[in-house]
């Protein structure tokens, strides 16, 4: 076997444009569409695919779901995304 990695399908982001702006996220269907579109193009033995949560990953002061300290506060957001664990 080789390595063991990792990827990660992470809700996308898109602006909302207008006066207030802000950003709307794709639904969770739409990781699972990414995964599997990832997986046509990579041949590799999955060993497990998982739902993880974590808070605040689209967060400017965070390095996304690799970052191994996020920080919780009064408004903070979970998100919902797939990770492939593989093997090449």
């Amino acid at each position: 076997m080789g390595k063991i990695l990792y990827h990660d399908f992470l809700p996308q982001e898109t602006p909302r444009g207008g006066l207030f702006g802000g950003v709307d996220f794709s639904s969770f269907d739409s990781c699972v569409v990414a995964m599997n579109a990832w997986l046509e193009e990579n041949p590799v033995d999955v060993l497990r695919m998982e739902t993880v949560m974590l808070p605040n990953i689209h967060n400017v002061n965070e390095d996304g779901p690799s970052d191994t300290e996020l920080h919780a506060s009064s408004h903070t957001v979970w998100y919902q995304f797939v990770r492939l664990w593989y093997s090449e």
